[in-house]
């Protein structure tokens, strides 16, 4: 979670959107959500709320975060 939101706020000073790589169960390959710069103070409170520590879903068991792209 530190690195994630270290990286989102390097987004928002820089400008530029982030995505998210989300694996769940059942599917082969991650989701991929992106979010625009505008968006993504809103979205980090969205993340700490509901992602652990080690970015996995808190009411949703095997859903995480598993990697980011800018």
């Amino acid at each position: 979670m530190d690195e994630l939101e270290r990286v989102t706020y390097q987004c928002i000073d820089k400008g530029v959107g982030l995505g998210l790589f989300i694996e769940m169960p059942g599917f082969e390959q991650p989701e991929l959500i992106t979010n625009p710069p505008a968006n993504l103070p809103k979205k980090l409170e969205y993340y700490k709320a509901t992602y652990d520590e080690n970015l996995n879903h808190k009411h949703a068991k095997g859903i995480r975060i598993i990697g980011y792209t800018l």
